[in-house]
């Protein structure tokens, strides 16, 4: 049969906010963005292009809207971080033939990555890897990103020693693959990157517990040598406990986890994991029966931990350690909506520690730790009032009150308690899952797909608004929250390793509700990607007290 001739036209017509230009058909973005922007085309990483993130060197195939991609945006910072992982890859495998590296923990702007070879790196060591970055960036080294059928993908990453990608490109669906290398290297990658190093400016490698941590500029000024790393030691002793939890069980990375549910050995993995869990309760527990004074303790985590069901199965291991928890509910104690203070675009600012009515949550709190009885209040939200009614709670000894809220850790909440009363605890989905060497599971991901399955499913919001509310979310997060995570005398990590591979099969369906011309459809689209990489599990194996019952139903809690 004849092939039939398309017939397209050859020039495209391409929006950029309130202007049109006429171009092309094929004008790869940064050709187009010199052209016809040439103002801001040297701060573009990338574009979104018919409401999909494409590279620098991404065809424009058809008539689009397209959205230039700064250092300022979330998408720009993944861009600058991806390339920047290329590039340190790319100098160990230049500098130290044979060694492997493997992506770890998140430290705010920074990212640790273990070296893996017969001797820890030195200090020299990570200086050179630093220096031959940035000659890569002085040369502007070209990245060669491809797409190979998935046989040959499987036989160029086994031939280049990364097994742990051929193994995902394996369970992959998907007949072609993108593979990146500079040289030394062939790597899977699933970002998109910068076509040379040359877009690379600020940065440092620094040395960590035999590795390097990488650290890129904050948000918006990509030029700057960046100084500090937020919350380092804390969240590195989390990500060393989580690994070797993850380690025990026998799933480190996706590749493992995927074996796990094909070969019928995941419902072990999910007892196992759950067990853990209820070790680190027992000891947490512990810890606070320990603490004589203790007389109030404060849980406080960013949105979508599993807050409110670590604080139940916390009360039971308290029960059955002899202490009995009673619980008090901050939100009651939330100001009327029209003192609720509003925030830069002038909507009431809920998560800001003055929309609660401090001084009266202290003075109860006093109260309670005398031994006397107060009346709570009780808020109601669809009023945006206090109701009438109240209700009387008392402190009884060898009883102790639980609070949970985001500002938990934050003395000005509990200023009127002693520190020696208190006992402040942090939980987090502090992901340790990773994809293969250089790609990591985002903590920030796992807890939005888990909002996005909870909001659907009992709150009644699309993933559109989950996923348009979150970037308002994360700023809450960036300001009340993680700031106070050194202040707290535990961390729980609420992470699961075997969750994404359960909320998938609920996730991806919310997900494909998003409509393509949604801008939300740009982070719907990169969240199914995630999602491709799992092998799917049903939630039948999970426990009715898991933590992920919050998020998918079942719980034997009532919230």
């Amino acid at each position: 049969m004849a092939a039939v001739p398309l017939n397209l036209p050859t020039t495209i017509t391409v929006k950029v906010g309130a202007q049109e230009f006429r171009t092309t058909r094929g004008t790869r973005v940064k050709p187009f963005l010199r052209r016809f922007l040439p103002d801001i085309e040297p701060e573009c990483l990338g574009a979104v292009v018919a409401n999909r993130l494409a590279d620098l060197e991404t065809p424009i195939a058809s008539d689009c809207e397209l959205i230039p991609v700064t250092y300022a945006s979330k998408e720009g910072a993944r861009i600058y971080r991806a390339t920047l992982a290329m590039l340190l890859s790319e100098a160990v495998a230049r500098l130290f033939p044979g060694a492997r590296v493997q992506v770890g923990q998140s430290f705010g702007d920074a990212v640790f990555f273990e070296v893996i070879r017969e001797t820890s790196l030195s200090t020299l060591d990570v200086e050179m890897l630093e220096v031959e970055i940035r000659a890569m960036i002085d040369r502007k080294e070209p990245i060669a990103v491809m797409r190979v059928p998935k046989e040959q993908a499987v036989e160029a990453l086994l031939a280049s020693g990364a097994t742990a990608s051929a193994d995902v490109v394996r369970t992959s669906r998907r007949p072609w693959v993108p593979l990146v290398t500079m040289g030394g290297r062939v790597h899977l990658w699933f970002q998109p990157l910068l076509p040379t190093a040359e877009g690379i400016l600020g940065f440092a490698v620094r040395p960590w517990e035999g590795g390097v941590v990488l650290v890129t500029p904050p948000a918006g000024r990509r030029d700057e040598t960046p100084e500090t790393m937020r919350d380092a030691e804390s969240l590195y002793a989390v990500y060393r406990e989580t690994r070797e939890w993850n380690l025990r069980i026998g799933v480190s990375s996706v590749p493992d986890l995927n074996r796990a549910v094909i070969d019928g050995t995941i419902g072990e993995v999910i007892r196992v994991a759950e067990a853990l869990h209820e070790r680190k309760l027992v000891t947490i527990a512990d810890e606070i029966v320990g603490r004589r004074s203790c007389r109030l303790v404060t849980v406080a985590g960013p949105s979508s931990s599993g807050k409110t069901t670590f604080v139940k199965r916390l009360s039971m291991q308290l029960l059955a350690a002899g202490l009995r928890p009673k619980e008090l509910n901050v939100d009651n104690y939330y100001v009327d909506r029209a003192r609720t203070p509003l925030d830069a675009n002038g909507e009431p600012d809920f998560e800001c520690i003055e929309s609660i009515d401090l001084d009266l949550l202290n003075s109860h709190l006093t109260a309670l730790m005398r031994g006397e009885e107060v009346q709570t209040p009780r808020y109601s939200f669809p009023k945006g009032t206090r109701e009438d009614k109240t209700v009387p709670m008392h402190l009884a000894p060898g009883e102790v009150l639980l609070m949970e809220g985001i500002h938990g850790l934050n003395d000005l909440l509990t200023q009127a308690v002693p520190s020696d009363h208190k006992f402040r605890l942090y939980v987090s989905a502090l992901t340790q899952l990773v994809i293969d060497g250089h790609n990591r599971v985002f903590t920030s991901d796992s807890r939005m797909v888990r909002r996005i399955v909870r909001d659907r499913l009992f709150r009644g919001y699309s993933a559109v608004q989950t996923i348009r509310m979150w970037p308002k979310v994360r700023a809450g997060e960036e300001k009340w929250i993680f700031p106070y995570q050194p202040l707290a005398d535990a961390t729980f990590n609420s992470t699961l390793v075997y969750e994404p591979a359960v909320l998938k099969v609920f996730a991806e369906r919310f997900l494909m509700e998003v409509p393509e011309s949604a801008p939300e459809y740009v982070e719907a689209i990169r969240l199914l990607d995630f999602l491709d990489l799992f092998v799917p599990v049903f939630a039948a194996d999970v426990p009715a007290t898991s933590i992920l019952r919050e998020f998918v139903g079942g719980s034997a809690f009532r919230y």
